[in-house]
C-alpha cells in the first residue's frame, strides 16, 4: 500500500515494515536502533546517541526541503520500533526539451537509494527486502524513473553482496568519490537498476521476500 500526499508526507508499508517521513520525534529510536557493536557501521554513515542522531535528521529535513531528498525511518511493523533509516536522494529532474513527453514533470527521472541501515536485531530478516521492494516499486511505478542506482563503500562486502542479491548491475568503481565513515577519500562501487530491468528485479525481491 502506498499513501502519497507529496515528499513530505510520503509513506510505504509493507508486511513487515513502514517507511514514514523521517522526524524528530524519531531521534529516541534512531539513538537506540544505533547502540550496540558499532562494527557493524563501519562503512556507513550512522548516527550513534542522540545528539548525532540529532544532526542527523536535521540534516536530512534540510535536503528534504531543498526536493532533493526523501528520508524514512524505516519502522517494524508489529510493534512501531524505528529499526533504521533509509532514503531517496540526488533526485535528478532532466531538461527535457518542450514537447518532450517527460518535459514539465514534476516527479524526478532518476535518483539514488542510500543512507540506509538497520539495527543489529533487524540485519538479516525481511526489513532491508521488503524495504527495497517498497522503495523501487514506488520509483519505477509512481515516479516512472528511468534508473536507480546505489554506491556503497568498496569495501564494504557485506553491502555489495546485498545489492547484487536483490539484482543491482555492477557499473564500476568511483575512485575517491565520497567522504568515508572513517573519514577518508573512499572508492564507492556503483550499481544500479534501469526501468526495463524493474519487472525481473520485482520478481526477484518478491521470491526473496517469500522465503525469508
Amino acid at each position: 500500500m502506498v499513501s502519497d500526499m507529496g515528499i513530505k508526507a510520503l509513506v510505504l508499508t509493507g508486511k513487515h515494515v513502514r517507511l514514514e517521513p523521517l522526524e524528530h520525534r524519531h531521534v529516541p529510536g534512531l539513538a537506540a536502533a544505533s547502540a550496540g557493536d558499532a562494527s557493524l557501521y563501519q562503512w556507513s554513515p550512522v548516527p550513534r546517541g542522540e545528539p548525532e542522531a540529532v544532526k542527523y535528521v536535521e540534516t536530512a529535513l534540510a535536503w528534504r526541503d531543498a526536493e532533493t531528498t526523501v528520508p524514512f525511518a524505516t519502522v517494524r511493523i508489529d510493534d512501531s520500533t524505528v529499526i533504521g533509516s533509509t532514503r531517496f536522494w540526488n533526485l535528478e529532474r532532466w531538461a527535457w526539451p518542450p514537447g518532450h513527453p517527460r518535459q514539465g514533470r514534476h516527479e524526478p527521472d532518476a535518483c539514488e537509494i542510500g543512507y540506509t541501515w538497520l539495527s543489529h536485531a533487524a540485519v538479516r530478516t525481511a526489513a532491508n527486502t521488503e524495504a527495497k521492494l517498497l522503495m523501487l516499486a514506488h520509483a519505477f511505478e509512481t515516479w516512472q524513473l528511468l534508473r536507480v542506482c546505489f554506491h556503497t563503500d568498496a569495501r564494504n562486502q557485506r553491502s555489495r553482496a546485498a545489492l547484487e542479491r536483490i539484482g543491482g548491475m555492477f557499473e564500476g568503481i568511483l575512485r575517491a568519490h565520497r567522504i568515508a565513515a572513517d573519514y577518508t577519500a573512499r572508492d564507492s562501487v556503483r550499481y544500479s537498476i534501469v526501468a526495463s530491468e524493474w519487472p525481473s528485479v520485482k520478481e526477484r525481491l518478491s521470491h526473496l521476500l517469500h522465503q525469508a
